[in-house]
Parts: C-alpha cells; sequence; structure tokens
C-alpha cells in the first residue's frame, strides 16, 4: 500500500486507539510470572475539564506505563475520578439557580439526587478527553471516590480513627469560607497581596481622658474584640496596668492585658483582641481566659451578638465602621498598607477565620512513619530538593479539620442521641442503633430517634485511601490485587499537593498497610505561559488541549510538553513546542516514505564500503543512547530521555545514517543493508513508542508485514548489549568534518554536486577509520590524502588538532578567510571560558563524577589546541594580505 504523503495524526491516532482497547492492551490482572508495575492517576476532579497540567502529568504518567509494559511488567495504570465536595456542590448549586431552585428549598435527598444526575451526565468528559491524549489506563478499573467501596473504605476508616482516639470533636478555630459556607484546611488557603489600608483607632481608657491607640487592617472586627494588648516590656504602657478600654462602636468595656505575643514596632504596639475572628487572637484569648464573641453569620454578614451593622455583608461594613469612628471622632488615621490575604483555594472568597464546631484528625503521632520514611529516602522525592518543604510540614503539623459542612460528600457516620449531643459513631444505620441502644440503656430505642450529623468528610480524606483503596485493601485487606499491586511503584503529581495529599497517602499507607504506598514520588513543575505566569482560564493563556490535539496531533502535543518538563521546574509552554513536536513526527514520517521507496537487490554490494560502516556506527548509536535512557529513566529525567531519542532519530538516523546508506537515483539498496535498516528502524521506534505512541504504531505497522497481535504497544522493550564506544567517537569526527565541508561549500558557492579534494594534516589518522569511508559519499570528494605539509592556496579548518585543506578552483577571498577564522577563534575563546569557569569552581571539581571533570578537562585541552592552530592559520593569512 502505497504512503500517504503527509502524516494524517487524526485518522492514525482514533485508528490504533480502538484497535488497542479492542484488544484489552490495557487490561491487567495480577500475573505470578511477572513483576507488577503500577500507577495510580491523580483522580482529577470531577467537574473537571483537561487543562495543560493534566496534559503534563498524564503524558508522564503514560510514558512511564508503556515503557514498564514493553520491559515485560505486568503494567497496571488506574484511572478515576475524585468527588471534589467543594466543587462539585458548587457547580450543582449553580444548575439549579439556573432552574430557578434555590438549594435551602430542597431536601439532602433531593439535592445529592441533582448532585448524581450532574455527575452521570458531566462526570467522566476529562477521562474521555485522556484517551485522546493517547492514555493506556486500564479503564476497567476506572473509580470513583464515592463508588460503594470506596465510601464504605472511608467509612470504616473514620471509624477506626475515632475508636483508636485519633479523631475528636471540637470547637476550634478554622478557615471558614462564607461562600460555600464551610471550613477547609491550611492548605487549601491561597494568599495573596492585597492593597489595604491600615486604621489607627483610639480606644478610651475608662475613667480618664486619654486613650490608647491600636492599628488594624480589619475595623469591623471591633464589634468582637475581648481586649487590648501590650507588650509586658513595652515601658510606653506600663501605667496602663489594670486598668480597662472601651471599645468604640459598640462601647464594650475590656482590660487591657499584657502578652508577649504583641510585637513593639508593628503599628502603635497596642493590638485589639478578638478571640472568635483572628487565630493568634484566639491564643491569645486562651491564655488570659477572655470571653469569645462571633460576631459573623456563616455567610459573612453581621449577627445579633455584633449589635450594630447586623445582617450586612463584612466588606460593606469595614466601611461603614471606618465612615463611623470617623464621625465618632475615633479614628485618627488610615494608611495605605499591602498585607496578605488568604482566599478560598475553590471559592475565590476571602477566609474567615472563625471558631467552628469541627471534627478533627489528630496528627502529631500517625504521621511520624510517614515523615521518617520520606526523610531516610525509603520513599524518594524527585527532586529531592523538596524533602524540606516536606520536612518543614510534617515537623509543623496540625490536627486535621476533616469535616466540611457540605451534602455532596461521605456523610460523617456520627449519630446524635434522642435530647443530647452525645453520639456514636458506626459503619452502618444497624450498629449505629445497636450502639445507641447499648449507651442509652433503652432496647426500644428505633433508628429514626437518632440524628446523623449533618457534616461530610473532607474531600482528601477519600483520596487519602486511594492507593490503597482502588485494590478494596480497606475492606478487605488480603486479597489478591491489593497484595499484588501494592505498594505502587510511582506517584506523578503536583508539588503543590505535597503535603495534603502525598503526605497523607504515606501516612494512611503506614497505618493501613504498613508500609509505603509507592516508592518514588516525581513531582512535576507548573505549566507557565512565556512570561512566566500560571496557566489560568481568567487570564486567558491557557490553551484548550484538545484543540491543541486537533491541530498538532497527539503525539505532537506529547513531545511538545516533554521537550522542556524537568522534574520539580516550571514549564514554560509556547505553542512552537508543539510544532517542534509535529515536525518530529513529520521527519519520522518522511523517513518511512524514503526507506519504503527503496528497491532492493540481492545481486548489489555495499557501496564503497561505507553501508557496513554506517550500520555498525548507528547499531552502537543505539545501543549507546538505550545505556543513556535507562540511567535518564532511573532518574526520573523524562525531558532529558525524550531529547536522547530525538537527537538519536533527528540527527543521528535521519540526518546521518539515512544519507549514508541512500542508493544513487533510481538505483536499488542491497538487501542485506535494506533488512538492517528496516530492524534498526524498527528498533528506534520501540524507544521511542512510549512518548510518541501513535506514530510508532503506525511506522512499526508499515515497515514490513506482521503476524497478528504483534503490535508496539506489547513488543519488547530493545534489550541493551555492549557496543563499540570507539566507532561511535571516530564517527562523530568524521560527521563533524563533513558539516565542515558542508559549509566551506556554503560560503564559497560550491555546487554540492561538485566532487572535491580533501587533505588532511593528522599525526593519528587512526582516530578517523573506518568511518573515514563516510566521507566520500557524505562530503562528495573524490580524492582524500593525508598530508604533512600546509598546503598553500587552500581554505582549511581544524578538528582538534588536526588540520583539513580544501584545494579550491578559484582565487582565495583572503579577507574573508581572516573574518570566518576570527569568528571562529572568538567562538572558541568563549566556549573555552565556560570551560575554565567549570574548572575553577571547586565544588564542582570536587563533587561532580570523576568522568565528568576528566571530560570538561579533555574540552580545555581540545579548545586550547584548536585556537592556537587556528591562531597559526590567521597570522599566516594576515601575513599574505600585507604582503
Amino acid at each position: 500500500m502505497e504512503l500517504t504523503k503527509k502524516y494524517n495524526p487524526i485518522e492514525v491516532e482514533d485508528k490504533w486507539y480502538e484497535v488497542w482497547m479492542k484488544n484489552g492492551f490495557f487490561n491487567s490482572k495480577p500475573n505470578p510470572d511477572k513483576k507488577p508495575y503500577t500507577i495510580v492517576i491523580p483522580p482529577p476532579n470531577v467537574t473537571g475539564v483537561l487543562h495543560m497540567g493534566h496534559m503534563l502529568n498524564n503524558t508522564i504518567q503514560d510514558v512511564l506505563i508503556r515503557k514498564a509494559r514493553m520491559q515485560g511488567y505486568e503494567a497496571c495504570w488506574v484511572p478515576g475520578t475524585d468527588h471534589a465536595s467543594i466543587a462539585t456542590e458548587a457547580k450543582v448549586v449553580n444548575m439549579l439557580k439556573e432552574r430557578g431552585i434555590d438549594k435551602n428549598d430542597l431536601t439532602r435527598e433531593e439535592f445529592l439526587k441533582h448532585a448524581w444526575e450532574w455527575k452521570e451526565k458531566h462526570g467522566g468528559i476529562i477521562l474521555e478527553q485522556l484517551k485522546k491524549l493517547g492514555a493506556s489506563c486500564d479503564w476497567d478499573r476506572t473509580a470513583f471516590t464515592m463508588d460503594k467501596a470506596l465510601s464504605e473504605s472511608v467509612i470504616k476508616v473514620f471509624v477506626d480513627l475515632y475508636r483508636k482516639g485519633k479523631i475528636y470533636r471540637g470547637v476550634r478555630m478554622v478557615n471558614w469560607d462564607p461562600q460555600a459556607k464551610t471550613a477547609v484546611s491550611d492548605e487549601e488557603v491561597i494568599y495573596k497581596e492585597e492593597q489595604s489600608k491600615l486604621y489607627y483607632v483610639n480606644y478610651k481608657i475608662e475613667g480618664e481622658d486619654g486613650h490608647v491607640t491600636v492599628a488594624t487592617t480589619r475595623p469591623e472586627t471591633i464589634l468582637g474584640d475581648t481586649a487590648v494588648c501590650v507588650n509586658p516590656k513595652d515601658k510606653r504602657f506600663m501605667h496602663l496596668r489594670g486598668k480597662n478600654v472601651i471599645v468604640p462602636l459598640v462601647n464594650r468595656v475590656v482590660p487591657i492585658i499584657e502578652d508577649d505575643y504583641v510585637d513593639m514596632e508593628f503599628g502603635t504596639g497596642c493590638l485589639k483582641i478578638t478571640p472568635a475572628h483572628d487565630i493568634n487572637d484566639y491564643e491569645i484569648g486562651i491564655r488570659h481566659n477572655l470571653a469569645s464573641i462571633d460576631i459573623f453569620n456563616d455567610d459573612g454578614t453581621i449577627n445579633e451578638q455584633g449589635e450594630v451593622f447586623v445582617g450586612e455583608d463584612r466588606f460593606r461594613v469595614r466601611k461603614l465602621a471606618a465612615k463611623k469612628l470617623q464621625e465618632d471622632g475615633c479614628l485618627e488615621k488610615a494608611e495605605d498598607y499591602v498585607n496578605k490575604v488568604g482566599f478560598s483555594e475553590r471559592t475565590d472568597a476571602a477566609i474567615e477565620p472563625k471558631l467552628s464546631m469541627q471534627w478533627f484528625l489528630e496528627m502529631k503521632d500517625i504521621s511520624k512513619p510517614a515523615h521518617k520514611y520520606v526523610m531516610n529516602d525509603h520513599i524518594k522525592l524527585v527532586p529531592a530538593k523538596f524533602k524540606n518543604t516536606y520536612n518543614h510540614w510534617m515537623e509543623h503539623v496540625k490536627d486535621w479539620c476533616i469535616s466540611r459542612q457540605l451534602w455532596w460528600g461521605h456523610r460523617i457516620p456520627a449519630y446524635y442521641l434522642p435530647d443530647s449531643n452525645d453520639f456514636v459513631v458506626a459503619e452502618s444505620d444497624r450498629e449505629a442503633l445497636e450502639l445507641a441502644r447499648e449507651k442509652t440503656g433503652n432496647p426500644d430505642l428505633a433508628f429514626e430517634q437518632l440524628r446523623q450529623d449533618e457534616d461530610v468528610l473532607d474531600t482528601w480524606f477519600s483520596s487519602w485511601l486511594w492507593p490503597i483503596s482502588v485494590f478494596d485493601g480497606i475492606r478487605h485487606p488480603d486479597t489478591e490485587d491489593i497484595n499484588y499491586y501494592y505498594p505502587t511503584n510511582v506517584l506523578v503529581t503536583a508539588p503543590e499537593i505535597l503535603f495534603f495529599w502525598v503526605a497523607r497517602m504515606i501516612i494512611s499507607g503506614y497505618e493501613y498497610r504498613g508500609e509505603l504506598p509507592f516508592k518514588d514520588v516525581y513531582l512535576t513543575g507548573i505549566v507557565r505561559d512565556n512570561q512566566r505566569r500560571k496557566m489560568s482560564k481568567s487570564l486567558g493563556n491557557s490553551p484548550d488541549p484538545i484543540n491543541l490535539m486537533k491541530e498538532y496531533g497527539a503525539d505532537g502535543v506529547r513531545t511538545g510538553m516533554l521537550f522542556s518538563s524537568p522534574a520539580g521546574n516550571d514549564l514554560l509552554f509556547d505553542v512552537k513546542l508543539c510544532e517542534q513536536g509535529r515536525n518530529f513526527n513529520n521527519k519520522i514520517w518522511n523517513a518511512l516514505r524514503l526507506v519504503k521507496g527503496w528497491k532492493t537487490a540481492e545481486n548489489v554490494a555495499p557501496e564503497i564500503g561505507s553501508d557496513e560502516v554506517a550500520v555498525e556506527w548507528m547499531d552502537a548509536r543505539m545501543h549507546q543512547s538505550l545505556a543513556e535512557l535507562e540511567d535518564h529513566f532511573s532518574k526520573y529525567r523524562i525531558s532529558d530521555a525524550l531529547m536522547v531519542i530525538y537527537k538519536l532519530i533527528w540527527s543521528d538516523f535521519c540526518s546521518w545514517y539515512l544519507e549514508a546508506i541512500k542508493p544513487d537515483f533510481e538505483r536499488p539498496i542491497d538487501s542485506e543493508t535494506y533488512k538492517k535498516t528496516i530492524d534498526i528502524f524498527e528498533h528506534l521506534m520501540k524507544i521511542a513508542h512510549p512518548f510518541m505512541p501513535f506514530i510508532t504504531e503506525e511506522v512499526y505497522q508499515q515497515l514490513k508485514g506482521r503476524k497478528t497481535g504483534d503490535y508496539i504497544m506489547m513488543a519488547d522493550w530493545p534489550a541493551k548489549a555492549d557496543f563499540d564506544a570507539t566507532i561511535v567517537r571516530k564517527a562523530n569526527r568524521v560527521f563533524e568534518a563533513v558539516a565542515l565541508i558542508r559549509n566551506i561549500r556554503q560560503q564559497h558557492g560550491i555546487s554540492p554536486k561538485e566532487k572535491l579534494k580533501v587533505y588532511i594534516k593528522t599525526e593519528n589518522i587512526e582516530a578517523y577509520y573506518p568511518a573515514t569511508k563516510l566521507i566520500w559519499k557524505l562530503a562528495n570528494i573524490d580524492e582524500f590524502d593525508i598530508v604533512t605539509e600546509k598546503i598553500e592556496n587552500t581554505v582549511s579548518f581544524h578538528i582538534g588538532a588536526d588540520e583539513w585543506f580544501i584545494p579550491l578552483n578559484k582565487t582565495i577571498d583572503v579577507e574573508k578567510e581572516i573574518k570566518i577564522i576570527e569568528e571562529e577563534i572568538n567562538y572558541l575563546q568563549g566556549f573555552l571560558n565556560a570551560v575554565m569557569k567549570k574548572l575553577s569552581n571547586e565544588r564542582f571539581v570536587q563533587n561532580a563524577p570523576e568522568k565528568v571533570v576528566a571530560m570538561e578537562k579533555k574540552k580545555k585541552e581540545d579548545g586550547e589546541k584548536r585556537i592556537k592552530a587556528l591562531q597559526e592559520k590567521l597570522d599566516h593569512l594576515t601575513l599574505r594580505n600585507n604582503t
């Protein structure tokens, strides 16, 4: 079948993904004859659609799982989605609003019916989009954090931890999201710099004419003040000990107290204390036994305890309070001020510190194994720089607020007794009733008399079990699946969820399996635009991944994303990267068309011996690259691994090898060289397959006839083998010579078809032989000799200390040659300076591998020799030009 002139990625991608799915190639079952290689997908929110971060993360996972599959592992990549309590509930509430329905007019059951309908309609979009990317997940294992098995696992863990005394209920200061009307964790608060005002407010001293001045950015919270605090070491306020002040706006008499927390340098040195609405004030309040006055409703409006401005929004009250303070003569001044304000990650509403009855998980003891085994590298973070961040978090770990004031999610399995705040915790309604009857001593108690807690669990309380629960290892801790696939091999995720997902999975892994959940954690960077801005819909700088794949093909986008994505460092995305990826696809396709267009003949001998050398060199380069690939993969240098493959195919195979063996126009190629070329091409497609699954499958099928069931994604990964490094080194010198000869042709307007004579002045021709055979064809020469002296009336160039000469059938432009040599010397001097800078760095010399240091010293030696030889040539030409 004749190959199409242009590669059509859409047609190819749809065709092969359907074939792979139909044959069940992505599916996995425990196989005692194979080692498992397991990855669990970081479950995207069920509300989500594919964005560039997903593209990067899932491409890396697919690269790893496809390579493992080819290496003979039982590869299992588990997909799924997260129920995302806050985000999903917000989506459903908005949907209901559009229908004219208020959530508050619905029962919990009615609302959840709408939520499940929304989930069934929209919840699978992102997984279908991942298929377009080529994700080779075991789709039969697709999990959802509110599936029956996973939900039961969450409830089982809650009950277990409660009975161990690790979960408790109490009033604590929490981060309150007034828009979602729920508590959120510290890790779900994003701090942003805001242009604010610093208000200087006078509080009258009780029984005196004087006053103290406090500075605050939140005059609305004055309504909840229960003290003014000074530092006991601050001599300015010694006279205030034991006195009271009158709180403006509400005329409340409160004490002046002393605490070391107060910064004497900030503001006026006097601090207003609002225990119900500031975490530091709350702790001061506990130390000094102060009252806490909660002035906010759940939606951020002022409640009755605020006394004034009741029912008004907190931000409007800020303005109203400032105006009233001004009118009352209590506002001394207001200054512009920049401060950091916390916002909800989900709703972008300003967080309100608030005292609230919540459920908490005690973290200090349960997190110790997770801290220890990351810090001793039992679990490896890649890159290791994130260990410092992880260590800081774990050393300062706080109890986890696990309750959320929502309806969508796992409802807390606590059941309150009739007319009581006492409760029982149980895995089922039946167990709850049994425990309640036992606790009350009432055998006739009916379940309808119990009241289940209204709150749901934090979404992360389900996803922290993900590597275990997807294999049903919580409910059934001794099944074939969990024993085979757990622990998983690697987690690929983003650094921003290192603590509130990664760390917690490690905690649950040691708590419920007694071991790590994954061996390695590969932390990707953030995808940014070329102005270093994080991609977002609001900025309009995030391209639609589906449209990108339509334009550049999935393989083009996959490689484009990975061309510049070192682990842990941000990826500066530019659509030109996808163009480069598409061009790479086209390069491979054109190479296939070239090779398949050749005719073969059994009686044709390899051309002037160059074919054997080319095959030997290409085979060596391939195995050299395989060794480099294994090193990069072992260190999760995925971008570097792709660049090895890119250079091997684009430069070595397409630009050098195919040129070296290409038969003359309308002449056949010898069958032996052709067969070896097909084998090499096939091997190249195998090592490129994890990165470019679609085009490699298409090329693999086109290269030669295949038996039924022979597909590249199920083929064996090429085995490493010893290779001749000498032929690689010699060929590289020859290719450098060919490139320089071609440059001379271009500089002097010599046709590529014109044969040239080439001479070399060298003390070691063996440094090129037998690769010298490649020069004849690639540089199109008809004479190649070794000389011992310089040849006059030639243009020349240097490779190391060797000088090459090319006679021209015309007068040499000496001034032009001088300029060319000067430019080359300047370039080499810059290169040498960079090498010298490295070698003069003691830390580099002492810490870098010995081989690397030796290589830099060799670069220095070669550079100095080349500069010396070029300088001699420059001096000779300058002298000649002046005579």
